[in-house]
């Protein structure tokens, strides 16, 4: 009896799922590990921090995905190092062997090196991060209803560093509720004193979409009445004010990371085969200087006649090396294999309600046309019919009623550190 393939895949991204979907129900035997048990749909983030919808919503248990598979499983645990000389992954609970290996760990929040920064600032690659900025925003607003005074400036503004798509949205979304919901929550308080500021390095947001977007999407700031700091590079954050090249300061105890990612590499690779924190792959996402072992998505840098600085890191990458890695992998031989190049399908970005900027290869366009298209792109994106319903539910609630009911703080329990 043949005997099948066994593969490995380090991650439940958008890379390592598609992956793992591509080869689901095929002559190998898959086992999927992570050290969450759920698949997260990114990009709608920012909403779980602002209150808009529920992390459950974006949220795909791996075991309820692949619960129909015949030949691929998920394991529940941290990866602490590869072994490549002998086939071997570490992980903090046990010890796997494979055939082939598969590196989607995709990207965590980039601070630069800066530690003050990333011990006191909030991230949002995860749910937990999203989590957290909704209850700290949330409890900042419950505890100066408690006091008499006005309190520190800190208290009054939310500071977002990085003004690329995460925290355009993140920016544009604090705006709306500031508006639309925090004076109908709190009506005793007056929310002129509330600032959004969106601490930009690029002149213009939206640096990498074309000028007619970053025009665009710097009006709708603007017109949501958020402060856009354009050219400024953040130094310092001290838990109490954030600290700026140009020698501004701005006093806050609510301050956002949305300024750059790096990869989550996993220790055993050489230094060698890295390239800015990406493993060095040729165009069939095999990690050069080794048989057995790939890596897609975020975490791979590819060099191709299109892309000679590697791939952007974003969903479409992701979804399409990792399709194009599970068709080859099912081809008998390898001389059959198909090369990977990017096809750049566009990119887009909300700035809330009716205010939205698509780029296109063949158009470009803003506005409530571009809003609607952004809402169904991402509805049809989301994984089950449970949540696409959960989600266009909640957003058409939103939308005719200007609220939604989903502020729960869920803070840690003191005794063992859990959420409650």
């Amino acid at each position: 009896m043949e005997t099948r393939e066994k593969i490995i895949i380090i991650g439940g991204g958008f890379a390592g799922l598609q992956l793992a979907k591509t080869l689901n129900n095929k002559n190998k035997k898959v086992i999927v590990l992570d050290r969450v048990n759920h698949h997260m749909f990114q990009p709608l983030f920012y909403q779980v921090a602002c209150g808009r919808i529920e992390p459950s919503n974006i949220s795909f248990p791996f075991r309820k995905i692949f619960q129909q598979s015949r030949n691929t499983q998920f394991r529940l645990t941290e990866v602490k190092e590869i072994d490549p000389a002998h086939n071997r992954v570490i992980t903090d609970e046990a010890e796997f062997t494979y055939d082939k290996l598969i590196i989607a760990t995709g990207c965590k929040t980039n601070f630069f090196g800066n530690k003050d920064m990333e011990s006191r600032a909030f991230g949002m690659k995860n749910t937990q991060e999203a989590i957290g900025i909704r209850n700290h925003i949330l409890m900042t607003f419950e505890k100066l209803i408690l006091e008499k005074s006005r309190s520190d400036d800190g208290n009054w503004n939310i500071v977002i560093v990085g003004s690329g798509p995460t925290g355009v949205e993140l920016a544009g979304a604090f705006a709306e509720m500031k508006k639309e919901i925090l004076p109908r929550d709190y009506p005793y308080m007056n929310f002129d004193h509330l600032k959004i500021i969106l601490v930009s390095s690029t002149e213009k947001p939206l640096a990498v979409m074309s000028s007619e977007a970053q025009e665009k999407s710097e009006k709708y700031l603007k017109d949501l009445g958020v402060t856009f700091l354009s050219g400024e590079i953040v130094t310092d954050y001290d838990g109490n004010k954030v600290y700026m090249k140009s020698g501004k300061d701005i006093p806050s105890n609510n301050v956002i990371w949305a300024a750059g990612v790096t990869g989550n590499v996993v220790d055993g690779f050489p230094e060698e085969k890295l390239v800015r924190n990406r493993y060095l792959v040729d165009r069939f996402n095999k990690i050069k200087g080794y048989d057995n072992i790939y890596a897609v998505g975020d975490i791979a840098y590819m060099e191709t006649p299109k892309y000679p600085q590697g791939h952007p890191q974003v969903a479409n990458v992701a979804i399409n090396q990792a399709k194009n890695l599970g068709k080859n992998f099912l081809k008998k031989n390898e001389s059959e294999w198909t090369e990977y190049e990017y096809k750049d399908q566009g990119s887009l970005a909300t700035i809330g309600k009716h205010r939205a900027v698509v780029d296109l290869p063949f158009i470009k366009f803003q506005g409530f046309l571009a809003w609607y298209f952004w809402m169904f792109l991402h509805l049809m994106l989301i994984l089950s019919v449970r949540n696409k319903l959960a989600v266009f539910f909640n957003w058409m609630w939103s939308y005719f009623n200007k609220d939604s009911s989903l502020r729960l703080i869920i803070s840690p329990n003191k005794k063992n550190g859990t959420l409650q």
